[in-house]
């Protein structure tokens, strides 16, 4: 009994018997096989969105447990990547979920060693402060006797990483500021 029992274990005796030539089918799983679920399995919702490392822009489904990211895979719907993603989009997961991830805004005065933490509307307000900062000590009504109405105290360099709706908002507001040093990653 037991060697019968083996031998109808044996994938390519269920291939036979069974009419799975190719071993395609339930005749190739294994009972192990037949207890692993899927790591998005236990997921409550699914949310689309796009890698945010570089400029190509591939397509990501998030799976979402109880308000936490459970795995990040590729979205097949996707007409960029359809589906697949490179090695740094694959781990992307830990961009979110990384022990090392930093939630507090840190500052560092100037000449200074140590890290110290800040709330989010203090660090915004120094933010804007400097920002308009600079702006007005760079400001040139004209140059030559040319009205320019410019600023060389504000510039910007965007990522590879914003997608065309953030960069196109980014150059919005830096125009409005003045600024004419505006530029992107993906064109350096």
């Amino acid at each position: 009994m037991g060697v019968r029992r083996w031998i109808e274990g044996w994938p390519v005796y269920r291939q036979a018997t069974q009419g799975d030539l190719l071993g395609r089918g339930a005749a190739a799983k294994s009972d192990g096989s037949a207890r692993i679920e899927a790591r998005t399995h236990s997921a409550d919702r699914v949310v689309k969105s796009i890698c945010p490392y570089c400029a190509v822009g591939c397509g990501q489904q998030i799976y979402v447990k109880d308000e936490k990211v459970v795995q990040i895979e590729g979205d097949p719907d996707s007409p960029v990547s359809r589906g697949r993603l490179c090695p740094k989009g694959s781990a992307s997961k830990q961009l979110v979920t990384g022990s090392a991830r930093t939630n507090k805004v840190l500052y560092r005065r100037p000449h200074g060693t140590d890290w110290e933490q800040l709330d989010l509307d203090t660090a915004m307000d120094m933010i804007a402060d400097r920002v308009l900062k600079s702006r007005r000590d760079g400001w040139q009504w004209e140059v030559d006797g040319k009205r320019t109405r410019r600023t060389l105290g504000v510039a910007s360099l965007g990522g590879a990483t914003l997608d065309n709706e953030e960069n196109y908002l980014l150059k919005k507001l830096f125009t409005a500021l003045g600024a004419i040093q505006i530029e992107n990653q993906a064109r350096i």
